[in-house]
């Protein structure tokens, strides 16, 4: 199948052969009939892209703030890696998409039902049940297709809250201020239109809007004045996508005293006081279709809220715009200006850019567009270093930390990259063929039944690695599992159960990489003289992060031990090279923690995980105690002694957390036939304790 994408490092857009996503719980897998472009986000998103490297820094200075406090902790080098592998991800465009179900796994929906979603420009797309709504049978798929933009109109109209006969101001009409021009006429409001662009401007006049026409210098602060019989207007709503602020002060000289602004496009927000202050006027920013949007729980969870206390939800919201649809109330055809098949889309792209008049930018699809869930890719490309024997592995996942680095990892170590999954397609196909992929598909069981395969490496979110590598175990893969193993003691027993069945030995590897770091290896050797049991104190400054993030959710990432505090505890295993016989943690809140762990041999090791802190101080610092001895470990980047006879210091240039010695240890016990580079045992250790701690 074909889909739209942007690159975030140029701007360039393509149509790119992608896999078609896989169907999911919770999900609708579509068959596109059309797409409407919005022209003012999408443009951009564009132009965001093709800007240099100063003004996309311009754009976005917390981005810069955050890349500098990177530089200072972890060096030029990491900081420079993470940059790039940002700007190489691709941006998926379009979400306002009208389609015929194919497989659904929301309740509400049947194959063969014409459905709207957010969902982008691609033949085969994939939406959650409550980002979707049924089309009634009278509304055809092109005025469908506006459902989206509708509903961001309403929710800007809903959050003003007009009443009959108010007066109201709309500012700004590209789509979703025509639309909204539309509704507060349905709302039996008095309508101002305010643009740049006669065209638009008469297209509002047909509406039954009043106009102001910028381009011909007319005041619209007078004009409001005569409009709202000198009383001032009940409320503005602001459409413009602009930097500018003058269109909210405009909005605060029109308003009457306890006016309502509502600012459903893109503007300055350098507010002045003394709008609002004398005038007490109320200003609020309307996000997206409406509530639930960019709720994981209503997205991905599919829990909807109950409607008596939530009446209009995003899906809700959607319904309304199809019933005003059906009904004539929402007229939505002379806003189409152009329309082009699908396969023309990049020539859609050049007209949004261009000063052509355009509104409404249809895409028509074809009907038999490919449901194949793979796609060939150029020959697999392995690095110098490969060789006949050099393993063959599939990646399972390519989010951000796989394509920025594992795959790199596994390319280097002389893998020879053969398929690589995700569920969407997207991201699998893009890193497919930036590393040299042979395959991208999003079906889990071909690419486990793959004879050519002979090691799997899991990098989805947390909730899913106990199973897949159980189901890779049993399919005779070698596995390499991103950590953690697994998030509840009943899935560790059933991977102990699996292990303990295999006919012939399999390696079984979790990414506990900072083990094989050059600092850690240093430390090992130095510790191997000593006797005593040991004091360790590693200190984590993790930073917090939002409530919301799946990583938190008991189900989905675990809590923020499993997730990530793996790691430390792994690593003061290995250090301590004995098993821990206690463990007691004491936290504050859910994402701040100091754990304390005996071991076999009398050492003990105090994980302090923070949350608490401030994102500009190092982000991992581990002392070593030991028989009048120090070992001090800063960032990966230093490694200091104090009292060792023939050693003072290690410093490298840049941070080396073991990543690329982590996968080379791990490739080269598959092509060997073994040994695990780190015992079975140690791992179900580790998990047990995780488990136990959080």
């Amino acid at each position: 199948m074909l889909q739209v994408l942007q690159s975030l490092r140029d701007g360039t857009t393509s149509l790119a052969e992608l896999p078609a996503p896989a169907p999911a719980r919770g999900q609708v897998l579509l068959r596109t009939r059309a797409t409407l472009i919005s022209a003012g986000t999408e443009r951009m998103l564009l132009e965001f892209g093709k800007a240099g490297w100063i003004e996309k820094a311009r754009r976005q200075p917390d981005k810069v703030r955050q890349v500098l406090e990177k530089i200072r902790t972890d060096g030029l080098a990491a900081t420079l890696e993470s940059v790039n592998a940002k700007l190489d991800q691709a941006v998926t465009l379009g979400y306002c998409n009208a389609g015929v179900v194919l497989e659904s796994g929301a309740d509400g929906y049947s194959p063969g039902d014409r459905v709207v979603s957010n969902a982008p420009h691609a033949e085969i797309v994939r939406a959650p049940g409550n980002l979707c709504a049924l089309v009634p049978a009278q509304v055809p798929d092109d005025a469908a297709a506006f459902t989206v933009l509708g509903a961001i109109a309403l929710e800007g109209v809903r959050l003003a809250a007009p009443t009959l006969g108010e007066s109201f101001a709309v500012t700004g009409l590209g789509l979703i201020g025509l639309l909204a021009v539309q509704l507060l006429r349905a709302h039996g409001c008095r309508v101002l239109a305010i643009d740049l662009d006669p065209a638009k401007l008469d297209l509002a006049r047909r509406c039954g809007a009043e106009t102001v026409d910028l381009s011909r210098g007319e005041d619209p602060v007078l004009a409001a004045e005569r409009f709202s019989r000198s009383r001032g207007l009940d409320g503005v709503l602001i459409a413009a996508a602009t930097n500018s602020d003058e269109p909210v002060h405009q909005a605060a000289l029109m308003c009457r005293k306890r006016g309502r602004i509502v600012l459903v496009g893109v503007t300055g927000l350098h507010l002045s006081r003394d709008d609002f202050y004398r005038k007490e006027l109320s200003f609020q920013v309307s996000c997206s279709y409406g509530p639930g949007r960019y709720d994981p729980a209503y997205e991905e969870g599919g829990q909807d809220y109950p409607q008596p206390y939530v009446r209009w939800t995003a899906q809700r919201n959607f319904e309304a715009v199809l019933d005003m649809l059906a009904d004539g109330r929402l007229d939505v055809s002379p806003l189409v200006t152009h329309r082009l098949p699908f396969e023309r889309a990049l020539e859609a792209y050049e007209l949004i850019q261009s000063d052509a008049f355009h509104l409404g930018v249809l895409l028509e699809y074809p009907p038999d567009a490919s449901t194949a869930r793979a796609v060939a890719l150029p020959a697999p490309r392995a690095s110098a270093q490969a060789s006949p024997a050099s393993g063959r592995v599939a990646f399972i996942g390519a989010g951000s930390y796989a394509a920025k680095v594992l795959m790199p990892a596994f390319r280097d170590a002389g893998a020879v990259l053969q398929t690589v999954a995700s569920s969407g397609g997207v991201t699998a196909a893009q890193a497919g063929r930036k590393f040299g992929f042979g395959e991208a598909t999003t079906d889990i069981d071909a690419l486990l039944a793959d004879s050519r395969v002979d090691a799997v490496i899991i990098a989805t979110r947390h909730d899913s690695h106990a199973s897949l590598v159980c189901r890779a175990l049993q399919a005779r893969k070698h596995v390499f599992v991103e950590k953690p193993l697994a998030l509840r003691a009943e899935e560790v027993d059933a991977i102990e159960s699996v292990y303990a069945s295999l006919p012939a030995p399999r390696i079984l590897m979790v990414g506990f990489n900072r083990r094989f770091a050059p600092h850690v290896l240093r430390m090992r050797e130095l510790l191997a003289g000593i006797r005593g049991p040991k004091a360790m104190v590693y200190t984590i400054n993790s930073g917090a992060v939002p409530p919301e993030h799946w990583t938190l959710g008991a189900a989905s990432g675990g809590g923020r031990i499993i997730g990530e505090g793996c790691h430390f505890l792994d690593l003061l295993r290995c250090l301590a090279g004995c098993p821990a016989v206690s463990s007691q943690a004491a936290r504050i809140g859910d994402q701040t923690a100091t754990i304390t762990v005996t071991y076999a041999d009398g050492s003990i090791g105090t994980v302090h995980y923070l949350a608490n802190g401030h994102k500009s101080f190092p982000k991992e610092r581990l002392e070593i105690f030991c028989e009048g001895r120090i070992l001090r470990l800063d960032n990966f980047r230093k490694l200091t002694g104090f009292g060792w006879p023939r050693f003072r210091a290690m410093r490298l240039w840049r941070q080396d957390k073991g990543a690329g010695a982590c996968a080379a240890a791990f490739l080269h016990a598959v092509c060997a036939g073994g040994p695990s580079p780190v015992a079975f045992e140690e791992l179900i250790e580790v998990a047990r304790l995780a488990i136990q701690c959080q």
